[in-house]
């Protein structure tokens, strides 16, 4: 068991507090990730299945001798730049939580935002008359995108989830049963869109967009844990998104908007792909928390 210079790991017996700093001064000594408090204090409430605002509230509670030995075992895969929602198992988004592991890559804040995006285009579309609207996720991982969008808008229909990886969307059908929409969606293994039956009215993809020359500037947690077939794109990380615009033609209804994620240096090339692909289209570019340019909706006009 790891031991700092001071503190030896916990064991039975110990208070749920001097758990909390010996772990909190290992993080930070080590300076693993951003958040060294909040990364100690959820694992050790998962250890002790118990909400964070409960174990910080009782701080002179005691340890069993499980909860010590998995408690030490957690903190020392952090120490070993093991993601937290690896080791815990799930992450939330967009206010659901979703399971989460090796299989798929961590939903991020900043998918949120295409969520919200796409979200507020369907509801546009059916507030103009539609009954119901058609979509694909492309690239679904663990589900966070159209999941998140079945949840909040039941009149999305047919909805299909497509990835390469049968092992993604083994996670993504796990999440599915979850958060009780697996019966109106469609899983689908699929390198892009091949094996999508119908055109859709949105189209929604995140991709690999991160170039393999960048893979050194990642962060370890998300190089050394998360799926390379999820993360990199080829050398200059744009392949699987330029494949992707090649095919969409053949995969959208009329007047379809299609929603891409990609990286903080690609929004020219993406433009220049979606244009290519539907000449006189309409091209809007949100940014992320970080005031990068990080998602495009792609709104289709007829010609």
């Amino acid at each position: 068991m790891a031991e700092s210079a001071h503190t030896p790991s916990p064991r039975e017996g110990d208070t749920w507090g001097a758990a909390l700093t010996w772990a909190v001064a290992l993080l930070h000594a080590a300076a693993i990730g951003d958040t060294p408090d909040l990364d100690a204090q959820t694992l050790l409430a998962h250890t002790l299945d118990t909400p964070r605002s409960t174990m910080l509230a009782y701080p002179e509670r005691t340890l069993t001798e499980e909860q010590a030995a998995v408690f030490t075992d957690l903190v020392e895969r952090r120490l070993a730049r093991e993601p937290v929602a690896y080791l815990v198992g799930h992450r939330e988004f967009m206010g659901l939580e979703f399971l989460v592991d090796r299989r798929a890559l961590i939903p991020r804040p900043e998918t949120e935002l295409l969520v919200e995006a796409a979200l507020a285009e369907i509801r546009a579309r059916l507030d103009a008359g539609l009954s119901a609207v058609s979509l694909a996720d492309v690239g679904t991982g663990s589900g966070a995108i159209g999941l998140t969008l079945a949840r909040l808008e039941p009149r999305i229909a047919p909805l299909f989830a497509l990835d390469i990886s049968p092992d993604a969307l083994d996670l993504a059908r796990e999440n599915a049963r979850r958060l009780g929409v697996y019966s109106r969606v469609t899983f689908l293994q699929s390198n892009l869109l091949t094996a999508l039956p119908q055109p859709v009215d949105i189209l929604l993809a995140n991709l690999p967009y991160v170039a393999r020359r960048e893979e050194g500037e990642l962060a370890e947690d998300v190089r050394r844990y998360e799926p390379e077939i999820a993360l990199f794109g080829d050398e200059h990380g744009l392949a699987p998104l330029r494949q992707f615009f090649e095919q969409a033609p053949r995969y959208v209804n009329a007047q379809a908007t299609i929603g891409v994620e990609f990286g903080y240096n690609q929004r020219n090339a993406v433009e220049v792909l979606a244009q290519s692909a539907f000449p006189g289209a309409r091209v809007r570019v949100g940014a992320d928390y970080a005031g990068w340019d990080r998602f495009a909706l792609i709104h289709i006009v007829d010609q």
